[in-house]
């Protein structure tokens, strides 16, 4: 997405691989996966994990040189249960069932792996802008801006445990960079004093994993004999003798 490589979409983009670059160096396993390649980004850099691939969702190779295949994050070619770690950076706000991309996550994740979705925040600055523009032009304004909310409800959904939340980018969506960053000072403001009207989040979750609990028999006590002594005869028998 060309919008990430130009303001204000690179600082937003800075912002969460510092984000994911801190979650990502204590996670371990032998498979990490991206589904969607962002320009000029490296977001597997921090991580452990030496098996690292990218799905690419427009046809276009990836530039962080990895190893990468075509996809689509509603139908992923993997099997389940395969992936350690998985990354999904402002995929479900183009993808028509945001909720199946979700649920296509959680099933090729394995038992408590984790999963790291980033996405724009409807209800900031820079959904003021996009329902200004009436969700025209280009991308990412013709995307579906997703609210926590509805997210931490399909993660349910999907069976996928919610572990920590990301605000970042509290600022306008200015092109000048030099006013952005007179404007950097709404960070450290914005994170303390309004989070829910971030820019963009970053989620991390978990992959539930069922335990079954046994069912242990039911305990049966045998009835214990009374000792009871034998009752003598009713009758005395006369020896005739």
């Amino acid at each position: 997405m060309l919008w990430f490589a130009a303001q204000p979409g690179a600082s937003i983009l800075a912002a969460e691989s510092r984000v994911l670059g801190e979650h990502l160096a204590d996670r371990f396993g032998y498979h990490l996966l991206q589904v969607g390649a962002l320009p000029g980004v490296d977001l597997l850099r921090s991580s452990r994990i030496l098996h690292r691939c990218i799905v690419d969702l427009e046809g276009g190779a990836p530039d962080a040189g990895y190893p990468h295949v075509r996809g689509r994050a509603g139908a992923l070619p993997l099997e389940s249960d395969s992936v350690d770690v998985m990354l999904l950076p402002h995929v479900l706000e183009f993808e028509p069932r945001p909720h199946e991309a979700l649920r296509e996550a959680a099933r090729v994740l394995v038992p408590e792996g984790h999963l790291f979705v980033s996405a724009l925040n409807p209800w900031s600055l820079l959904g003021v802008w996009r329902a200004a523009r009436r969700g025209g032009g280009n991308a990412p304004w013709t995307g579906r801006f997703l609210a926590q909310g509805r997210m931490r409800d399909w993660l349910e959904l999907v069976g996928l445990e919610l572990l920590s939340v990301n605000a970042v980018f509290f600022r306008p969506p200015l092109r000048n960079a030099r006013v952005l960053d007179r404007l950097a000072v709404l960070e450290a403001l914005g994170s303390r004093l309004w989070p829910v009207f971030c820019g963009a989040y970053v989620l991390g979750a978990r992959k539930r994993v069922a335990r079954a609990t046994p069912i242990r028999a039911p305990i049966r006590y045998r009835p214990r004999l009374v000792g009871v002594g034998l009752a003598g005869p009713s009758t005395r028998v006369r020896d005739e003798r």
